[in-house]
């Protein structure tokens, strides 16, 4: 058959299948049609108490954040999330078994040319991360890395080396200690675990990174390395922001900076909006280049569930975030003098945001083939290079 013939009879099968057959899931469509569809990745969420959220996502493939947490309440008051060991490996467990439990839906991704392998069989793929590499602290010693050969064997294959504050590895965003000017950069001991990482094809994710951490990184890493959500500080100019310097690195690296939906961090204007989203996407292509943009979340696929049942209210939703965030200004730390207004750009606080996402930049008259890059094939390229 020719392609042009093929194409025609393609056609009229989607014809045929009517309007009502493509608003359903997408497992009954034929795989070529799923495959034909734009790509959709979304760079950090949660694995779903309900399962159907998988579907009604649309998404492809995304990195879901497994990690277990001990609450550490800090000198100054304010709260670090510690990522251990002991409750990374449990939580990471039960991750594994609740993508078992799930094989109509779910894929493991293992490397990355599972995201094929599940668009194939019109499953998600799901890949692995932890928020912090608190969870190999005890790691290192005579270059041995038993703690991390451990995750990695349960399915690790994305490592965020530190959340918002510093370890022995490297520094934090919010590492400030009162004065704006300090920067902590990547330790000696986090040299060895940008080794160990690059051997073991494990993603490296500066997220919540100081930006000279992030910098250090970039140019110590064989591999390309991600930003998987963040924004740009030239927007906000907050410390969880990163720099144009950090942007640019991470798009020489080959790697991918994902946008996340944490409107505080997308705009100061006191009412956030789709346009606000879509400048942060313009701005890191400008700076990183088409190939560095992606999309990421951040919040449970179905959105931040707080402001879902406020109905997206987000004077209220905002109430919430206000205690920690006053903290972090008597501690004088960069941007947290300007009081947030807003959690959520409502239309993207959906389960359906990739489509929304797509939408708003066909409007905003970014090309197809870019499209195609910062909804899935920018994520898609960096998974296959590193997760082999």
């Amino acid at each position: 058959m020719t392609q042009k013939v093929c194409n025609q009879a393609r056609r009229h099968i989607l014809k045929g299948l009517g309007a009502a057959t493509l608003l359903s899931p997408l497992s009954s469509l034929p795989a070529w049609a799923v495959e034909s569809r734009r790509l959709y990745i979304d760079g950090l969420s949660f694995l779903p108490t309900d399962i159907n959220d998988v579907k009604a996502s649309k998404l492809d493939a995304f990195i879901a954040d497994i990690s277990g947490i001990d609450k550490i309440e800090q000198a100054d008051g304010t709260i670090n999330y510690k990522r251990t060991y002991q409750a990374c490996i449990n939580s990471i467990k039960q991750a594994a078994n609740s993508v078992i439990a799930n094989p109509d839906v779910y894929l493991q991704g293992q490397t990355g040319a599972d995201i094929n392998k599940a668009r194939a069989q019109q499953q998600t793929a799901v890949f692995f991360q932890i928020q912090g590499a608190d969870c190999v602290e005890d790691d290192g010693a005579n270059n041995e890395w038993p703690l991390l050969d451990s995750l990695h064997q349960q399915g690790l294959r994305v490592l965020q080396l530190t959340h918002h504050y510093g370890n022995r590895y490297a520094g934090g965003a919010l590492d400030n200690n009162g004065l704006k000017s300090l920067n902590p950069p990547l330790t000696t001991a986090g040299q060895s675990l940008i080794e160990e990482l690059n051997r073991k094809n494990i993603l490296i994710d500066v997220s919540h990174s100081s930006a000279q951490t992030a910098l250090d990184t970039a140019k110590a890493s064989r591999s390309p390395i991600v930003q998987s959500h963040g924004a740009a500080r030239a927007i906000v100019n907050n410390a969880r922001c990163s720099p144009d310097e950090v942007i640019r690195a991470i798009g020489d690296s080959g790697g991918v900076f994902g946008v996340f939906m944490m409107s505080f961090w997308l705009t100061n204007k006191p009412t956030p909006t789709i346009e606000d989203y879509i400048r942060q996407l313009g701005y890191i292509a400008k700076v990183g280049g088409v190939n560095s943009v992606a999309i990421a979340n951040d919040f449970p696929l179905r959105g931040q569930e707080n402001l879902l049942a406020l109905d997206n209210n987000n004077s209220e939703g905002i109430k919430e975030y206000l205690p920690w965030w006053h903290r972090l200004e008597e501690q004088n730390v960069l941007g947290f003098d300007v009081e947030p207004k807003h959690v959520v750009i409502p239309e993207f606080n959906s389960i359906d945001r990739m489509s929304r996402i797509d939408d708003a930049l066909k409007k905003a008259r970014f090309k197809s083939t870019d499209r195609d890059r910062f909804m899935g094939e920018n994520w898609q390229r960096v998974l296959k290079q590193v997760l082999v």
